[in-house]
């Protein structure tokens, strides 16, 4: 039986049977892998998603499959595409999967394109390049590309996006994307059964080579010895290279001089953290992706307190909606707050808010919250006014219109003058800057 149908008519009864945000959120999230002697495998994008559909539609999905098939027996997994085909070799020997990845589009994820990647100052630069080379592969002074940053920042997105693009332009070339782990692997596996050519015709045939977290390839001698001569032939032959690692090449140890050589030659784009704005644009692009309608403030208070990657984020926005699914209550500050502690933790969370700047500086400056906010124009109140415009971007990093906000409803011209005023008068006027020191110390956050 084709398991593509038997998965369009179950998936079609889910549909139908459940609320369409959960159905959203997690049904549709699932990708059938295959159906071999009655054990069907569906795959999870990830973790989260793998606990939550277990635990909560386990048995809903089997009796559905079983209206089908009735001894059916499923397998959902979150495996990487290497680990699914020896997994479904293991299962059905009658159908050995191919040693060769080249052309399939398995591997590929389709939701991963340009179009969903969210552009900021962080990583504009990256996602040009990117696209460039989509358009252009091979050219010289884009290849090879090597894509660095920290962990969670988009560096795997932009690898499937340039392969997306070929796609979806219909361009016959021959696409090989792999994990820096399922090219050493391949390459171990080629020598034990004595299959080197096999392992050839996959990565020194392809057309353009997409190699995700190359910083695994530190302290295997072998691996680097093959995939220099891969790089050398593929680059000889002018065909493209894409590579992502967690830090720029040069600052990797365990790498053989000429590899690092061959790395620096070509274009290297790096990822920052997200800054406040963009986070928040991520936020809401998941958030709508999700079908979940979540006051705005509440994304700005999530993207004030996790900074430190695009998968954090992205996590928040996933449990809210499984919270707000599951106990069927309205997404609410308190929520919104439990979600924070959950990621972060009591400590990290409670550490600064918009509030604790508001109270420091009334007490620094003689005045009152009233008076903030208000619209009184006596210089007093007005210093300390900038002063907490100042404090909350400088120490949580907010948006000029979320400070506004906070400050009566200011709109984001204000509060840009006001962030320019604070520290004009803090590089002339030393008294100035030690009450505004003062204030910053009284955080904790030297």
């Amino acid at each position: 039986m084709d398991y593509k149908k038997t998965w369009s008519k179950a998936n079609a009864e889910l549909k139908s049977a459940l609320p369409e945000h959960a159905y959203k959120a997690w049904i549709e999230t699932l990708t059938p892998i295959g159906l071999t002697n009655d054990i069907f495998i569906v795959e999870a994008p990830n973790r989260f998603a793998y606990d939550w559909i277990n635990n909560n539609y386990y048995d809903f999905l089997v009796a559905v499959l079983k209206k089908q098939i009735p001894k059916i027996e499923l397998k959902i997994s979150i495996a990487t595409p290497s680990q699914q085909s020896a997994m479904f070799a293991e299962l059905d020997k009658k159908e050995p999967t191919k040693q060769s990845n080249a052309g399939k589009r398995h591997n590929i994820n389709p939701n991963n394109t340009f179009k969903t990647f969210i552009e900021g100052p962080n990583n504009q630069f990256a996602k040009k390049a990117a696209i460039r080379v989509s358009k252009t592969p091979g050219e010289g002074s884009f290849n090879p590309l090597i894509i660095y940053g920290g962990v969670g920042l988009g560096k795997t997105h932009l690898l499937h996006a340039i392969a997306n693009a070929l796609v979806e332009g219909k361009n016959p070339t021959n696409i090989v994307l792999a994990s820096s782990e399922k090219f050493t692997n391949d390459f171990i596996a080629s020598i034990q059964e004595n299959k080197s050519l096999d392992f050839s015709r996959v990565y020194r045939k392809a057309d353009i080579l997409l190699i995700d977290d190359i910083q695994f390839f530190q302290g295997k001698e072998q691996t680097q010895e093959q995939f220099f001569h891969t790089f050398n032939d593929l680059l000889v032959a002018g065909k493209q290279i894409v590579m992502t690692a967690d830090r720029y090449p040069g600052e990797m140890i365990g790498l053989q001089d000429r590899l690092l050589s061959r790395f620096e030659s070509g274009l290297h784009a790096d990822i920052q953290p997200p800054d406040f704005e963009t986070r928040v644009a991520i936020l809401a692009a998941k958030a709508k992706q999700n079908n979940i309608s979540i006051n705005p403030k509440f994304l700005e208070t999530i993207a004030s307190y996790v900074k430190t990657n695009i998968r954090d984020l992205e996590s928040c926005i996933t449990k809210l909606l499984a919270h707000a699914t599951f106990s069927e209550g309205e997404i609410d500050e308190a929520l919104v707050e439990t979600i924070i502690r959950e990621r972060l933790g009591n400590q990290v969370y409670g550490q600064i808010t918009v509030q604790d700047i508001i109270n420091r500086v009334c007490t620094a400056f003689s005045v009152t919250e009233e008076e903030i906010i208000g619209q009184s124009r006596r210089k007093n109140i007005v210093e300390a006014r900038q002063v907490v415009a100042y404090l909350s971007r400088k120490v949580l990093d907010m948006s000029l219109s979320a400070v506004g906000l906070h400050l009566g409803g200011r709109d984001h011209t204000t509060i840009m003058h006001a962030q320019r005023k604070i520290e004009s008068l803090i590089k002339k006027d030393k008294k100035f800057k030690r009450r505004v020191d003062i204030v910053y110390n009284e955080l904790n956050l030297n």
